[in-house]
């Protein structure tokens, strides 16, 4: 499944760009599944994925939770909890 992968903030500087095209296993359910996926790839992506309590996901541009399916997802983006003010 070939998928835009978007980081944002503090999670962009960890891994070191703010997005990737990567060909995602089908086994991938979950944005939690991907998390553990993209945590393989370099120490910055190790950083940015080591605390899943930091991080909100948004698929094809609607948040979900880590825990829900991401189906046929074109684009998943990962991003730190946002507050307004």
């Amino acid at each position: 499944m070939r998928v835009t992968i978007l980081y944002f903030a503090w999670v962009r500087e960890a891994v070191g760009v703010a997005e990737e095209e990567l060909d995602l296993p089908n086994t991938l359910q979950t944005p939690l599944d991907v998390i553990a996926y993209l945590r393989t790839h370099s120490a910055g992506h190790a950083a940015a994925f080591a605390e899943t309590s930091r991080l909100r996901c948004a698929v094809d541009q609607k948040i979900i939770a880590l825990e829900c399916e991401i189906g046929d997802a074109r684009e998943i983006a990962f991003f730190p909890p946002v507050t307004g003010g």
